[in-house]
């Protein structure tokens, strides 16, 4: 059997809001899944709203400044084709066959997502062809942005009635970014789930929590410090049981 394939959805968009200053993906969201999955040889496909280069959040590199794992990814030539030329969404979108051989679609966070991702109809859809086909949706921290709009085949959304977490508003704050973000992503889950659904977070901001429901299918990270959860959550339901 062939090892499983993991479609990474980044972030096109490189500018945080009005401030003037830049944003991207972050480093650690994605470095920490892929040293999971890249260690048990799942391969990794990275696609964007406009294909190419993939900013990541100058920020989130100075975070990382001690991070051996993120700082190796962020500077390997192996790794670095990665986010530097990604494919663009439209070679996935309403292609069924590009689609079959991955187990999983992974959105990793940093606010770019909150402004393009979260509003892509390419996205979206592809979100839900992932979902229609019975495979796994991932998202952490500010990735879940990208399931907040997301509707199914009849019209319902993709998280309405789930358990899920995220980027916490108090979490927000403390950045310093509330007025910054178009929205605020603790609430827009909260109205997607709805009353049947549950937001969860860890008894403290910053702290670690993975939300897995849906059987496994829907998998959530809060923030930074639950990224390599995320990717072993990925992980354990993609690989074959034998």
């Amino acid at each position: 059997m062939s090892a499983p394939k993991v479609l990474v959805v980044l972030t096109s968009h490189d500018k945080l809001g009005d401030t003037g200053k830049p944003t991207g993906w972050y480093l650690s969201e994605f470095a920490h899944p892929y040293d999971v999955l890249n260690a048990a040889s799942v391969s990794l496909t990275v696609a964007s709203p406009s294909g190419g280069p993939s900013k990541v959040d100058p920020s989130s590199i100075d975070a990382a400044k001690d991070d051996k794992i993120s700082t190796n990814f962020l500077n390997s030539s192996a790794t670095k084709p990665l986010f530097e030329s990604t494919h663009p969404l439209s070679d996935f979108v309403g292609n069924p066959s590009a689609i079959a051989p991955y187990s999983a679609i992974f959105f990793p966070g940093g606010h770019g997502p909150m402004f393009d991702l979260s509003v892509s109809p390419e996205s979206q859809q592809l979100v839900r062809e992932f979902w229609d086909a019975g495979k796994v949706v991932a998202a952490v921290c500010h990735g879940p942005a990208a399931l907040v709009n997301v509707k199914l085949s009849d019209g319902s959304s993709l998280l309405q009635g789930r358990k899920v977490t995220g980027f916490t508003n108090e979490e927000e704050d403390q950045v310093g970014l509330s007025k910054v973000m178009p929205f605020l992503l603790e609430d827009k889950l909260k109205e997607a789930i709805g009353t049947e659904g549950g937001f969860e977070k860890a008894d403290a901001p910053w702290g670690e929590k993975v939300v897995v429901d849906a059987g496994g299918r829907l998998i959530t990270g809060q923030n930074p410090a639950s990224a390599k959860g995320v990717g072993e959550a990925i992980l354990r339901v993609i690989t074959p049981k034998v």
